[in-house]
C-alpha cells in the first residue's frame, strides 16, 4: 500500500541581516536624551519624530466635498 507524506524543512536563518544605522545615537531634538535602536534610520525617537499620514487614494464623497469647499 502507498503511503503519501509531506516533507518539510525549518524555516532557517534570514538570507541578509537587518540594516544597522550606528550604535549610541541619541534623539536630535534639544532636550531630549532617549537614546535610538541601531534599527532605528530615523534621527528623532517615536515621541519627537514628524507625523507621518499614508497615502490615501479614492474619491471624495458628496458630503465631504459639500462640508469642506
Amino acid at each position: 500500500m502507498e503511503s503519501t507524506t509531506m516533507r518539510a524543512t525549518t524555516a532557517g536563518r534570514a538570507r541578509r541581516r537587518p540594516k544597522t544605522f550606528g550604535e549610541g545615537r541619541i534623539c536630535d531634538f534639544d532636550i531630549c536624551e532617549t537614546r535610538l535602536s541601531r534599527y532605528n534610520r530615523n534621527e528623532y525617537c517615536f515621541q519627537h519624530a514628524p507625523a507621518r499620514f499614508p497615502r490615501m487614494r479614492g474619491e471624495f464623497t458628496e458630503e465631504y466635498l459639500a462640508n469642506n469647499s
